[in-house]
């Protein structure tokens, strides 16, 4: 792994660690700029510990980061399916949506993002910029 010097065992190539320190590792990687390393090391701790919200949604921000936005939605998808109450990962959805081109698609979570939290300026300009762009494509 980039940055991580030797961190694999290397009788089963899994990073070293619990799943626990995978996650930190992650997080960290994630906030010092490298997403990619950090999707690669949270993609591991996902399989080993699939319902963890915490760890889902750190993943699903590192795809997004380093633009694999069709994982990334595939990953906030699952959030919102185990848990409809949470309006973070219907926006991360949205926006994932929107980068893979599916405006119409994207629509709908960053809907339901802006009813949960009306307040969230993130959530209403990504509303409105994706509704601004389906009109814009109607009236062509």
């Amino acid at each position: 792994m980039v940055g991580e010097g030797n961190a694999n065992d290397e009788t089963s190539g899994a990073p070293r660690g619990s799943v626990y320190d995978w996650y930190q590792r992650g997080v960290k990687l994630l906030k010092d700029g490298s997403p990619a390393a950090a999707a690669a090391l949270l993609e591991r701790a996902a399989e080993v510990e699939p319902e963890s919200r915490s760890i889902r949604e750190a993943l699903a921000r590192a795809q997004f980061n380093s633009r694999q936005y069709t994982e990334a939605a595939a990953s906030f998808r699952q959030i919102v399916e185990a848990n409809p109450a949470e309006d973070y990962a219907y926006f991360g959805l949205g926006l994932a949506l929107w980068r893979t081109g599916d405006v119409e698609g994207a629509q709908e979570p960053l809907a339901i993002a802006v009813a949960m939290r009306p307040d969230e300026r993130h959530y209403v300009s990504a509303l409105k910029s994706v509704r601004a762009t389906l009109r814009a494509r109607r009236e062509m």
